[in-house]
């Protein structure tokens, strides 16, 4: 096992060898207590020559295998969403064949469950000029993603977010599109420390009053609607309106921070989940779901508590360059073989961000062959300057 010299925080120098090696069970047994989404990366072509940011080009072989893995464990594909890179290097056209590509794999897999986000972003900044507008970006792509066979994850619009004067706007929006999906959607209400350009979502800047604005519509439109996944980062919030959801809607919980005691529940409601962190931990989050359909909290405790510090760490601030971390893991255990991301995000996180993770990673049992990850540790480590 190489031993390697990890820059710190400090500009000191650690000294580590993995010490820990993932020992997961497989199994191909359905997840039954609760529906667990994993929002899952893309791999990017690391030949393209075209430019990474307005026209990525990505590996599909590598794309596609990293899907049927995490169908292996037993986990739901949420697919094309932020995690993905959505509105942040994957333009529409790549996300529509992506969609397209992912909702005929899962067709064809038996047992595989795919959701796959609709929103705005082939609107260019600006060029959403009235509701009207937005209106129709978001019927384009709910249509787009039902043809396809597949559930709608609404996500959060920048556009709608831009141009709406209050909450009225909002519940006009969801109102007109909850309308007509085939199947009940999923809601995806995303804080500002994932994008900035949604603060003030629902047309409110007290998250108080936002939350009774998405509550209304919840409950006025619950036949439409599946559940809502919330990406704020605040367990209490999340509790609050979990116990305000009408029977039947799920809150799929997007806190990357809380997700062990979100989804344990407090007893009478819990959260399922659509989490970004799903997709470097999934063989863990596999196998303390299971635990808990056993009914056997103390190992689900044991297996989810050591990822904790290990999610903190992924989605430090700026929480909205987590996608780097991601794709770094699934480099480190080799389901991809290079560490190139659509837009060069690459370079979103330090070489002393991603020493910390891959300690915490080890000591989460998430290398699944420290060998292999020392080795492409040291090469990341080498092309920082780091010998």
């Amino acid at each position: 096992m190489r031993t390697l010299h990890l820059p710190t925080a400090d500009r000191t120098v650690l000294t580590y060898t993995p010490t820990c090696q993932a020992t997961w069970p497989a199994t191909s047994t359905p997840i039954t207590s609760r529906v667990p989404y994993a929002a899952v990366h893309v791999v990017a072509d690391p030949l393209d020559d075209t430019d990474p940011v307005t026209d990525a080009r990505l590996d599909w072989e590598a794309t596609l295998a990293y899907r049927h893995h995490l169908w292996s464990l037993g986990l739901a594909i949420a697919e094309a969403m932020d995690t993905a890179q959505r509105g942040m290097g994957l333009g529409w056209e790549t996300a529509k064949e992506l969609i397209q590509r992912a909702a005929a794999e899962a067709a064809a897999t038996p047992g595989a469950v795919i959701a796959c986000g609709a929103g705005t972003d082939h609107l260019e900044p600006g060029q959403a000029r009235t509701l009207e507008d937005v209106a129709r970006a978001y019927e384009e792509q709910v249509a787009f993603v039902e043809a396809h066979g597949s559930r709608v994850i609404l996500m959060a619009s920048r556009a709608l977010a831009a141009c709406a004067n209050g909450p009225e706007d909002y519940i006009a929006i969801y109102d007109r599109i909850l309308c007509q999906v085939k199947q009940p959607a999923i809601l995806h209400w995303l804080g500002d420390m994932f994008d900035p350009a949604l603060t003030g979502y629902w047309g409110e800047d007290d998250l108080d009053r936002a939350t009774n604005v998405c509550v209304d519509l919840i409950r006025r439109q619950a036949a439409k609607i599946d559940g809502i996944k919330l990406s704020l980062l605040d367990a209490q919030r999340e509790i609050d309106l979990r116990c305000r959801l009408p029977a039947g809607v799920r809150m799929y919980t997007g806190d990357d921070f809380n997700y062990p005691t979100l989804i344990r529940g407090d007893g009478e409601r819990q959260s399922d989940a659509l989490l970004g962190v799903f997709d470097p931990i999934a063989p863990a989050a596999a196998a303390a779901l299971r635990a808990l359909d056993a009914g056997d909290l103390e190992t689900y405790d044991t297996i989810f508590s050591p990822t904790v510090p290990f999610a903190r760490h992924l989605f430090g601030p700026p929480t909205r360059f987590y996608k780097t971390g991601v794709v770094f893991m699934a480099y480190l255990n080799g389901h991809q073989n290079h560490f190139r991301m659509v837009g060069g995000a690459e370079g979103h996180r330090s070489i002393v961000h991603l020493s910390r993770l891959f300690v915490l990673a080890d000591e989460a049992g998430l290398l699944s062959d420290p060998e292999l990850a020392s080795e492409r540790m040291y090469q990341v480590l080498l092309l920082a300057g780091i010998s």
